[in-house]
């Protein structure tokens, strides 16, 4: 079907990749484990991508995305597709070039992958692309051309998808031995031959239209680099041999980039008309909208589940359809951030589940609305009724408010949130508690969850095995990490949380408000899937969570065992977040739920509680206005979760895989005693930032990188600590990973833990020597 008309159509901008049972990361780990060839794994994904297409052209989508498919990153593609491999990967992927794709994602025993953080303010984490000076460039077509040709001989009108010149350079950083001042976007002279050349391939290959993704336009973006974005558009826009384009920006506004969009000699623009996006639609009617190009409008929320309110979605439509050439219908963003079928969830109220949409869901909002507008409201007059109908039961759900939790929040105050004791009184009371020594060892938290833990989990959920096995089953788990650690040396022990299925869904499993789902898959990178629970009413604790776990293992040793919980912003930020009520009202509820739990913690003995808050960068708001307001009720949760306890009580938080240069001011805002942090990757980059912000507490930079299955050796982990000493002083480092090891195996756990060891008494001798 072409897509030439101006009558209104439904699309999306990329589709979830794992499959309904999760195929695509079985044949994965299958390859991975030698159980499975590579040409399986290849047919595998082939089968995924024939079965996504036509599903979404059932659906009636008009244009199918391509190129959006990934083994392991969409990023990790873009590099691929311009040639932009690392040296220390060349050889591997000149030898193998799928085994190459995956050393540069996890790295291997020899050399190190590309560092991993997050793609803007989600949960989802892309390979970090490595530039320099002497990076050289060479298109390499054969994925995104090999998938195109691949729609197109199934039938479908496809549109292939691109990570966009301008994002891929402001994502990247400088290579390991290029100079830190080095800026990649320096290089667009080079990239743009390369975009121009795939670009033409793809015309080639029957494409009529190109999606160039580029969200880092919707971030506060210089003058310079707004220029180099007017310049990149008018140079692709510009070329003769290339499919018509449309830059897709999503995740908030396009701010000032709109007007450079609308100049720019392209035929189409993809907006974000959700959340902060909103505000995109008084941005466009400024700019006298888009004349002459296509608008792909973003109505329908693609990064949260709740059903859309589709008569309000028809009414920014009919704004919409005066201010370009042709309007279509999609989500905000790529579907990929959403679970992939709604249907599937079974066990949910009935009532709950008309309030849900996933992927499959959102497609079938998409193309009503596309309908809606085309044809006329009367056409969809049924849907619309449904839709009235859901909203409303949602709306008046008891569900969704609890009078005491209610009172409770508006009770707290200002002292809530404070430590009775500023940091120095408390650092020499919890030295004189905990007599730890200089550059004290520590894990994240999780220790490896192996087959048989899984097991013990799904036969309890299938009635093979009663209650009591399963608890069983986990004290030993629970005996065996505590012995491990105690003869390995580790200074500070955790139990190792063998009980928990996932950080954020055991605690939401615990909590009222909290809905749990059965097969709401979300890819959060590589072959790791997560469930996040749906918030969907106010949260309260109905009893302790982790207190029994805690006392089981601190009984089984001298040394101190850590309580573990999730903190309020992480709780939040990997859910489906309620949309009915402001973030910072829920983050309270949450945080005075977990408040309890915290002094219940103390009560039990626990001289060490870590509340870790992972997702406090990632939740950052894109643009700077919006970031004061969010970081001070991000911190003040925070506060009010470990406020509560004695000065002698040791706070840990930790935080992964993101850039905390631009938070550090609420690191120091969240008051805790030690915080943890990723480093291995970064090469000890964040040390360096906490000391230039004179960060003055406690700090634990990973030595170790849990993300990839290689061992790094005692000397490596000690060179690491040596760095992070040039930055914090020993009497406030801590040694540890960069996050929890539940998916790692036990070999590498172990070797990796002992020469973590090893490598804290190693500098310890040097320091004292």
């Amino acid at each position: 079907m072409s897509t030439s008309s101006t009558t209104p159509q439904a699309t999306v901008y990329g589709y979830p990749r794992q499959g309904p049972n999760r195929e695509l990361k079985k044949a994965i780990e299958g390859y991975w484990a030698g159980r499975i060839s590579a040409e399986a794994l290849y047919a595998t994904a082939a089968d995924l991508r024939r079965d996504t297409w036509r599903r979404l052209t059932d659906a009636g989508v008009t244009e199918v995305p391509t190129g959006d498919f990934s083994l392991y990153d969409h990023v990790l593609d873009t590099t691929v597709a311009v040639g932009a491999i690392p040296a220390r990967h060349r050889a591997a992927v000149d030898a193998d070039p799928l085994d190459g794709y995956f050393a540069m994602a996890r790295g291997t025993q020899e050399v190190a992958p590309l560092e991993m953080t997050k793609w803007f303010d989600t949960n989802y984490h892309y390979l970090v692309p490595e530039l320099g000076p002497d990076t050289v460039f060479a298109a390499n077509p054969a994925k995104p051309v090999g998938e195109l040709r691949e729609a197109i001989a199934l039938g479908h009108t496809a549109r292939p998808v691109l990570v966009g010149p301008l994002t891929y350079l402001l994502l990247a950083k400088p290579a390991p031995g290029v100079t830190a001042d080095f800026q990649p976007i320096t290089l667009l002279d080079r990239l743009l031959p390369v975009y121009a050349e795939l670009l033409a391939d793809l015309r080639a290959a029957g494409a009529e239209w190109v999606q160039l993704d580029e969200p880092a336009l919707v971030q506060d973006r210089t003058p310079a680099e707004l220029s180099a974005a007017a310049r990149v558009y008018r140079e692709l826009g510009g070329l003769t041999d290339r499919p018509k384009l449309l830059v897709a920006t999503y995740f908030d506004r396009a701010g000032e980039a709109l007007p450079v969009l609308a100049k720019a000699p392209i035929e189409g623009v993809g907006l974000d008309f959700t959340g902060p996006g909103a505000a995109n639609l008084d941005d466009l009617a400024a700019v006298g909208g888009l004349p002459g190009k296509r608008l792909v409008a973003g109505v329908v929320d693609g990064r949260n589940i709740w059903l859309n309110d589709l008569e309000k979605s028809l009414s920014v439509l009919g704004t919409l359809l005066g201010l370009a050439d042709r309007v279509d219908v999609a989500p905000s963003c790529s579907l990929l951030h959403v679970p992939l079928d709604a249907a599937a969830e079974r066990d949910l109220d009935p009532q709950v589940a008309r309030w849900l949409a996933f992927a499959r869901q959102k497609t079938g909002e998409i193309t009503t609305l596309a309908r809606g507008l085309r044809e006329g409201t009367d056409t969809v007059a049924a849907q619309l009724a449904a839709n009235r109908a859901d909203l409303a039961s949602r709306a008046a759900s008891a569900l969704t408010r609890d009078p005491a939790v209610r009172a409770r929040v508006a009770a707290t105050t200002a002292e809530d949130a404070r430590r009775a004791q500023a940091y120095p009184e408390r650092a020499g009371a919890q030295r004189v508690r905990l007599g730890l020594p200089l550059l004290p060892t520590t894990t994240i938290g999780s220790f490896p969850q192996t087959t048989d833990l899984r097991t013990a989990r799904a036969d309890l959920r299938a009635g093979r095995i009663d209650d009591g096995t399963y608890q069983d089953r986990m004290r030993a788990e629970v005996r065996e990490v505590i012995a491990y650690q105690e003869k390995a040396g580790i200074d500070v022990l955790v139990h190792g949380e063998p009980e928990r299925n996932d950080m954020v869904q055991y605690f939401a499993e615990q909590l009222t408000g909290y809905l749990a789902t059965q097969h709401g898959w979300v890819q959060s990178y590589g072959t790791r899937y997560v469930r996040p629970p749906v918030l969907a009413g106010d949260i309260s604790r109905p009893h302790a969570m982790t207190v029994d776990w805690f006392r089981y293992a601190q009984d089984l040793t001298d040394r101190p065992v850590k309580g573990m919980l999730t903190g309020p912003v992480t709780m939040l930020a990997w859910s489906f977040v309620r949309d009915d009520q402001p973030l910072a009202d829920t983050a309270r509820q949450v945080a005075l739920a977990l408040r309890d739990e915290v002094t219940d913690l103390e009560a039990a003995g626990a001289a060490v509680v870590q509340v870790d808050e992972p997702a406090l960068r990632e939740t950052l708001p894109l643009r700077a206005a919006g970031r004061p307001g969010y970081l001070a009720w991000a911190t003040e949760s925070f506060r009010l979760s470990t406020s509560g306890v004695r000065a002698d009580t040791q706070i840990h938080t930790h935080m992964c895989y993101a850039e905390f240069g631009a938070i550090m001011t609420a690191i120091d805002d969240l008051d805790a005693d030690v915080i943890s942090l990723e480093a291995a990757r970064s090469h000890m980059q964040v040390a360096h930032e906490l000391a230039e912000a004179g960060y003055p507490r406690e700090v634990g930079p990973g030595v170790y990188d849990i993300h990839s299955p290689r061992v790094p050796s005692t000397e490596e982990a000690a060179a690491l600590l040596r760095a992070g000493l040039a930055a914090i002083p020993a009497e406030r480092l801590w040694v540890n990973p960069d996050c929890g090891l539940k998916t790692r195996g036990w070999p590498e756990t172990r070797a990796s833990l002992d020469h973590l060891v090893e490598a804290a008494r190693l500098v310890r001798a040097e320091l004292k020597g």
